[in-house]
C-alpha cells in the first residue's frame, strides 16, 4: 500500500510507516508563538517547570495581532514576551515586521517536509511548501518548548485533484472558498487535504498560502502540496530526493477523492456569517457596500495586491466606500512600493496600513459597525470579527473585492 504526503512526511521524521488513525510522537522542526499566546505559553510553561527551552534557535515569537497596539492591556503580551525572550535565550523574534503564518515562510523557517506548530489555527498555511504545519493551544505550546516533542494522531487524507486552466476572473481563493463550501464546515475535520492536479502544478506559491492557509475553515488538520521547482525557489533551497518524494503515491488510501475541472470555477464569497455558506458572485451583485479589506495572510501577498492594482489601475474608489489595504510583510510593503502597485492603490483611494493581522482580527485598522456591510479577502466573517455582532462580512478574492469597491457594490470581476 503506498502512503500520502502526510505518511511520507511522519516517516522521515519519526522512522515509522504510520497509517491513518496511529499516535506517534512527532520531534518538532520549529515553533511559532504569536503576540496574543505569549503570556499563556510563558506561564504554563514555567507551571510545568521547565527551566531552558529544547533549542532556542527552533522557536519564533512574532507581534502581529496586536500591532500596533489598540487596547491599554496589548502592552502586557509585549512585555511578558520580551521577559520571556530575555530569559530563555530567544533570537527569532519579528516586532511588527508582519502577519506569522507570511513571516514563517518568507523569512525561511520553514521547509519542505518539516514538522511544525504554532499558537494560531491558521498554522495549517506552512503546507503550501510541503511542511506538515497545524495549530495548537498554549498548553502544548508549553510543552513542545520544554521537550521538543509533540504527540499527534495520524490524520486521514483528502485528496483534492483539481485540472485545467482557470478563468481570468478566478484566483486560489474562489477555489478554496468552493472547496469549503462543498465540504462543509466541519467536513475534513483532523484530516489533511492534499491538492494535485495540473492546475496546482500551475499555481505560485502564494496561490498555494491562499489555499492551505484556509483548509483549516473545513476542520483540516494540515493541507499539503509537493514541493517543486516553485518552492525550491521560493525557499531559496535546492530540494532533496527525500524532499522531492513528497508525492501521494497513486496507491496511497484516500478516505475521500474529490475532482474539480479548473474551468467549472466561478468567483464566488462566503456570505454572513459562514465560511462555507459560499455562492457565486453572480447571484450576490448589486448588495451595497460600504467598506473593502485587502490584506490579511490569506490574501495580503504581492500577487493579490497588484490583483487589486490591475482592477483599480485608472480608477477611484466609489463615494462614501473605504479600502483598506494590509500588506502580509514589510516585504510586501515595499516590493509593491517597488513595482508601483502601491501607488495604483492610493491613487484610487486606498488606505494603506502597517503590514500586521488588523483588521482581520478585529483589531487596528477599519473595526465597522451595526448595518455595514464589508467585502473581505480575510479567512473568517463569524459574528463579531471585524466589528460589531451585526456587521455582514462577504469573504471574497482580491479580484472581487478591488471591484466592489471601484462599484460600490458586490460586483462580478470581468474576465
Amino acid at each position: 500500500m503506498g502512503a500520502a504526503i502526510i505518511q511520507k512526511i511522519i516517516k522521515n521524521n519519526t522512522g515509522i510507516n504510520a497509517k491513518a488513525g496511529d499516535i506517534v510522537t512527532v520531534n518538532v522542526d520549529r515553533v511559532m508563538i504569536h503576540d496574543i499566546f505569549i503570556p499563556f505559553v510563558a506561564s504554563k510553561f514555567e507551571e510545568m517547570g521547565f527551566t531552558k527551552i529544547w533549542n532556542p534557535d527552533k522557536a519564533v515569537l512574532i507581534y502581529d495581532h496586536l500591532v500596533p497596539a489598540s487596547q491599554v492591556d496589548d502592552t502586557r503580551h509585549f512585555r511578558i514576551g520580551n521577559e520571556f525572550v530575555e530569559k530563555y535565550g530567544m533570537k527569532n523574534i519579528h516586532r511588527a515586521d508582519g502577519i506569522c503564518h507570511q513571516l514563517m515562510t518568507e523569512a525561511g523557517y520553514v521547509k519542505p517536509g518539516d514538522v511544525v506548530f504554532g499558537t494560531d489555527s491558521h498554522t495549517t498555511t506552512y503546507g503550501c511548501v510541503g511542511a506538515f504545519s497545524s495549530g495548537i493551544g498554549y498548553t502544548e505550546m508549553a510543552s513542545i518548548l520544554g521537550t521538543g516533542t509533540l504527540w499527534i494522531k495520524v490524520p486521514e487524507t483528502i485528496k483534492v485533484n483539481i485540472t485545467g486552466k482557470l478563468p481570468n476572473n478566478v484566483m486560489a481563493k474562489d477555489i478554496i472558498l468552493r472547496l469549503i463550501g462543498d465540504l462543509g464546515a466541519d467536513g475534513a475535520t483532523y484530516k489533511a487535504l492534499e491538492f494535485t492536479g495540473d492546475t496546482v502544478v500551475n499555481m505560485t506559491v502564494a496561490s498555494r498560502m491562499s489555499m492551505s492557509n484556509m483548509a483549516v475553515e473545513a476542520g483540516a488538520k494540515c493541507a499539503l502540496f509537493s514541493p517543486d521547482e516553485k518552492t525550491a525557489e521560493y525557499c531559496n533551497i535546492k530540494l532533496t530526493d527525500k524532499e522531492r518524494s513528497l508525492v501521494g503515491d497513486s496507491d496511497a488510501q484516500y478516505c475521500q477523492v474529490i475532482n474539480y475541472r479548473a474551468e467549472d470555477f466561478v468567483p464566488v464569497m462566503a456570505c454572513p456569517s459562514n465560511v462555507d455558506n459560499v455562492k457565486p458572485v453572480s447571484e450576490l451583485a448589486g448588495k451595497e457596500i460600504d467598506q473593502v479589506f485587502i490584506g490579511s495572510c490569506t490574501n495580503g501577498r504581492l500577487e493579490d495586491l497588484m490583483a487589486a492594482a490591475e482592477i483599480l489601475k485608472g480608477k477611484h474608489v466609489a463615494p462614501f466606500v473605504k479600502l483598506i489595504v494590509t500588506p502580509a510583510s514589510r516585504t510586501i510593503y515595499r516590493q509593491a512600493v517597488e513595482n508601483g502597485t502601491m501607488a495604483i492603490l492610493a491613487e484610487a483611494g486606498a488606505i494603506i496600513t502597517h503590514p500586521s493581522c488588523g483588521l482581520c482580527c478585529g483589531r487596528t485598522g477599519g473595526i465597522l459597525t451595526d448595518g455595514e456591510t464589508v467585502v473581505a479577502t480575510n479567512n473568517r466573517n463569524f459574528l463579531g470579527r471585524m466589528g460589531t455582532s451585526k456587521v455582514q462580512i462577504y469573504l471574497a478574492s482580491p479580484k472581487s473585492a478591488a471591484i466592489a469597491a471601484v462599484t460600490g457594490k458586490i460586483t462580478v470581476p470581468e474576465l
